[in-house]
């Protein structure tokens, strides 16, 4: 089994608990607290994750490519000299901005967020920012030496411990108000957090004990210095990218606030519209992102040893290969959500809140699912700089068009979640076209065209041969979810779209385990 479908499999099955374990704690918060707490909770967790993102630095990213090339050449004390000197990094930026933060509490949650109520959850997610900050860079040390268990383990620690103490503390808060209520739900992530670091950190003592064993002899170590320059240059770049992404998602929530208000709604109304848009509908929209994260964190280290042993045809492949994937689960995603995703809102929220928008966003959101890997390779290949440009135009495109549409009488949030596709869609394109100045491949028409025709079969299916052909007692959403999975499963594999190389490894892992 090649180490990057291993690892790529190893995360995808990790994600996606790691997926459900999230979906079981936003319905616990949603039906703890309602459509208004859980807009309290979204409208401060975008600052917390543009704060993260500035003491993070793009880090992980670079720790995982210069990590994965010293250890194919067996440099372990390089290794050690790049994790010294990003905990460094990452560690005095924690320390300087989470004071930083608590000082403009007042202002933000009461002048920019129009809402006051925000200010109890923004303070108590405070004390994140340098337990998230020094969890990046052994997230970044695993993926580079590509054990990808390890992180995949934490990450279910931390949803895990999450959810049971969501559970306790908006328990207990719940009956001092609705803010002290979200901000017992940021309580809960940081101790998900502190554990899940307790156990990345266990594991990085073992590794390194077993890494100084197999070292190679006496090797160059780089200065502090020319170390930080390699990092940064692929760090700065990359948060680049990021920072415009996390900035656009900070100005996301104000803009949606002053927008909503000025036309006449209520802050309390704009902030419940807000939380069934980003705690209702795109929650569900991101469900099926955890097969696409998973081949892009597992892509950036499987194509920079490729390239380092000089291996293009591996790195040609592993391209393809997440692109496929990611194109085919995303078209069977879009089309689950567009036909069930009424049914999926009721059944885990107990609400239909925002259905038109999920049916609409659905369509399009497979260029998301696409966008991934597409970030993956220009990472790899050092095109940090254009991806960053990228997201720049695509942030610019989504807030302009976010606050034209919703000044307009009558459109009201759904300009918001049009605004979001728009640039959605124009990022994805611009990763496109980029990737291809950079990459010598054959560019999949034929692909596309498959997948599209899978996914008008499968609404036709769906809406008009299921009701009629199928029993009755066939009729229920779950049900039909099943039958359309294993039609388009099936074929896709008709058409080769889904390869057998994609599932094989099953049979070789079988094998071995005899």
């Amino acid at each position: 089994m090649s180490t990057f479908i291993k690892g790529t499999l190893i995360l995808i099955f990790a994600a996606m608990l790691t997926k459900v374990l999230g979906f079981v704690h936003r319905m616990v918060l949603a039906r703890m607290v309602g459509e208004e707490g859980v807009g309290l909770y979204m409208m401060t967790f975008p600052t917390l994750m543009l704060v993260i993102t500035i003491t993070q630095l793009g880090l992980p990213i670079a720790i995982a490519k210069y990590v994965s090339e010293a250890t194919a050449k067996r440099e372990e004390r390089v290794v050690q000299r790049i994790l010294n000197v990003s905990l460094l990094i990452t560690g005095s930026l924690a320390l300087t901005f989470t004071p930083i933060m608590f000082f403009l509490a007042p202002f933000l949650t009461e002048t920019l967020f129009s809402d006051d109520r925000t200010f109890w959850p923004f303070i108590a997610i405070l004390p994140i920012v340098p337990i998230a900050a020094f969890s990046a860079v052994l997230r970044g040390y695993f993926q580079g030496k590509q054990q990808m268990g390890v992180t995949a383990v934490g990450s279910i620690i931390e949803q895990l411990v999450r959810l049971v103490l969501l559970y306790i503390l908006v328990g207990m808060l719940i009956p001092k108000g609705i803010e002290y209520a979200a901000a017992g739900a940021m309580l809960a992530s940081i101790g998900g957090e502190l554990l899940s670091l307790g156990y990345l950190y266990f594991h990085f003592i073992y590794s390194r004990k077993k890494a100084k064993a197999t070292a190679a002899g006496q090797v160059h170590v780089p200065s502090r210095p020319v170390i930080a320059k390699q990092l940064l240059s692929i760090a700065l770049p990359s948060t680049g990218s990021r920072m415009i992404g996390s900035i656009a998602w900070f100005l996301e929530p104000i803009i949606v606030m002053k927008c909503l208000t000025i036309v006449g709604f209520t802050a309390a109304f704009a902030t419940k519209q807000y939380g069934i848009l980003t705690g209702f509908v795109l929650p569900l929209l991101l469900l099926p992102s955890f097969i696409t994260v998973s081949l892009s964190t597992a892509l950036v280290p499987a194509i920079s040893e490729a390239k380092a042993k000089k291996q293009m045809i591996t790195v040609e492949h592993r391209i393809q290969q997440a692109l496929r994937i990611s194109l085919v689960t995303g078209g069977l995603f879009s089309i689950l959500l567009l036909t069930h995703g009424t049914y999926l809102l009721q059944a885990l929220y107990h609400s239909t809140s925002g259905n038109h928008m999920l049916h609409f966003m659905a369509i399009l959101f497979v260029f998301y699912y696409y966008q991934g890997p597409l970030h993956a390779v220009l990472q790899a290949y050092d095109a940090a700089g254009a991806a960053m440009i990228n997201s720049l135009i695509g942030a610019v495109v989504k807030l302009a068009v976010m606050g034209v549409l919703m000044m307009q009488p009558g459109m009201g949030i759904n300009g918001a979640a049009i605004g979001i596709m728009v640039g959605l869609v124009t990022v994805t394109m611009l990763h496109f076209f980029t990737m291809l100045k950079l990459v010598p491949i054959k560019v999949p028409y034929s692909q596309y065209g498959v997948v599209t025709v899978l996914m008008v079969c499968m609404y036709f299916l769906e809406k008009f041969i299921f009701p009629t052909l199928l029993p009755a007692y066939f009729h229920h959403p779950l049900v039909t979810m099943v039958i359309l999975i294993g039609c388009y499963i099936f074929l896709g594999r008709t058409l080769n779209v889904i390869k057998h190389e994609d599932w094989s490894f099953i049979s070789i892992w079988r094998k071995k385990h005899k």
